[in-house]
């Protein structure tokens, strides 16, 4: 099973059940200042391990022979993919998922530093996920010259190239009888055939792996050029221009990318948190607090949920239909016995991921007084 840090990957994950065992979700910090080594990873990750090996004898009795012998594997083949397959070029957390009596394994690099955390139940734990997914994780990246069009996307915390479309122009030395204003006019209509072609590069790529930020780097009179040539999707997913070196790494390009994305991310916050603001304040499309959010995501209306870093806490789950409140007892629709879970926050990610919403991690504490959680809603 294989997914992309994006919203539809996400949702993909959330709308996953281990319906043969149960399902281990592990977190690892590798923040060089918390994990400086590979020792130091495999340390903290037998830790993680060992606690959801004990905390599984304690929750999960109802385990068969089959279903627990395929766990201590699952347990087993993270222990050995940390120890020897983790890599850790640019990435500062991985999450792992494990399910192999449901087909599912998933390594993931993370963009971002994460709190270490294990869970062991049916769904996946994923709300430590949703913050890297609006800090640009999935971000294209475009390195562009009249020659140049390299391709790169933000993965992992590293960019991968994706695509090439550069091309090699004929040099003054080329021009052969041409009359220098014939060849310079030659020159000057394959640099925009060229800029042309990165544009519908650009394009092709959107359409392929779905809204994402764009970053672009080029001179400015590549800019000037190809800001012209792009389509109106593509320009509106244009969120910031820079100039880079001609042959600048992709860890350099990331570094000149990296304050662009930020900054992004920083002014959609607060253009959401102010659209927020605007319908919870006349009575609009918005709810306020636990018992608001945790309705409106468990009826599928929640187009942005929003919370703060920190905001948890305990809330119950209806296991029939998935229905959340905040108080125990039987489900309203169905009258099947609630179950209590810790992690409320990720009860609510998980109603709103598989409903088709998204969600976003608040820096500030601007929901403070409803406690850290609100939503922009459809209806």
């Amino acid at each position: 099973m294989g997914i992309r840090l994006t919203w539809e990957g996400l949702r993909e994950l959330a709308a996953f059940r281990a319906e043969n065992g149960c399902a281990i979700s592990l977190y690892l910090n590798l923040d060089p200042s918390v994990t400086p080594t590979p020792a130091a990873a495999e340390a903290r990750a037998r830790s993680l391990l060992d606690e959801a090996a004990k905390r599984a004898d304690a929750s999960l009795s109802e385990l068969t022979h089959e279903q627990r012998l395929a766990f201590r594997a699952d347990l087993d083949r993270i222990r050995r993919f940390v120890e020897l397959d983790l890599d850790r070029d640019g990435a500062q957390g991985y999450a792992v998922f494990a399910a192999s009596l449901d087909n599912l394994w998933r390594p993931l690099p993370l963009t971002g530093a994460v709190p270490d955390a294990v869970t062991v139940r049916r769904d996946l734990y994923l709300s430590p996920l949703v913050r890297l997914v609006g800090a640009g994780e999935g971000a294209l990246v475009v390195h562009v010259g009249r020659e140049r069009g390299d391709f790169y996307r933000l993965q992992g915390g590293k960019l991968v190239a994706v695509a090439d479309r550069s091309e090699e122009q004929p040099r003054r030395h080329d021009q052969g009888g041409w009359s220098q204003a014939n060849f310079q006019r030659h020159v000057d209509n394959l640099a925009h055939s060229h800029l042309r072609a990165v544009a519908e590069e650009i394009d092709r790529q959107l359409r392929r792996l779905g809204p994402q930020p764009v970053v672009i780097l080029s001179t400015e009179e590549v800019r000037a050029e190809l800001a012209g040539l792009l389509h109106n999707d593509a320009r509106a997913a244009v969120v910031g221009w820079t100039q880079a070196e001609a042959h600048a790494s992709p860890a350099e390009l990331l570094a000149l990318a990296a304050p662009i994305l930020e900054a992004w991310r920083l002014e959609r916050e607060r253009s959401v948190l102010a659209r927020w603001r605007e319908e919870a304040a006349t009575g609009g499309r918005a709810a306020s607090g636990w018992a608001e959010t945790l309705e409106a995501a468990s009826d599928g209306r929640v187009e942005i949920l929003l919370y703060e870093e920190r905001a948890n806490r305990a809330a119950f789950r209806c296991p029939a239909c998935g229905r959340l409140q905040l108080e125990g007892g039987k489900c309203p629709l169905d009258g099947t016995e609630l179950e209590e879970r810790e992690e409320g926050i990720d009860l609510v990610v998980h109603q709103t991921l598989v409903h088709g919403g998204t969600a976003l991690v608040v820096t500030g504490r601007d929901l403070e007084s409803v406690g850290g959680i609100g939503a922009i809603l459809r209806y």
